[in-house]
């Protein structure tokens, strides 16, 4: 195994490295060695895959559905302003 040379550093909450820091210490690792074995054993599962495409296909039904009421949102706005024309002309006559 070559020595470790490069630095990674990463952010985590007061809690998060308390709790790193036990399970290092009850596997009887370092910090570091827990870390870089736990990062070496994981690979997505096939779960986490259709999750992930489950997101992606909600986040565009979502821009759809934005879309279209956007869409419906600016036909009423034109209807409410054809009425208002037409109520005017009416009162006008």
């Amino acid at each position: 195994m070559s020595t470790a040379s490069a630095r990674i550093p990463v952010l985590v909450t007061p809690r998060e490295k308390v709790v790193i820091e036990q399970k290092a210490r009850a596997a009887g690792l370092s910090v570091g060695e827990y870390l870089r074995r736990a990062a070496q054993s994981f690979t997505p599962s096939e779960d986490e895959s259709a999750l992930n495409a489950m997101i992606g296909q909600m986040l565009k039904t979502t821009g759809q559905a934005n879309r279209a009421i956007d869409d419906a949102l600016a036909f009423v706005e034109a209807s409410n302003s054809r009425i208002a024309a037409m109520e005017k002309k009416r009162k006008a006559a």
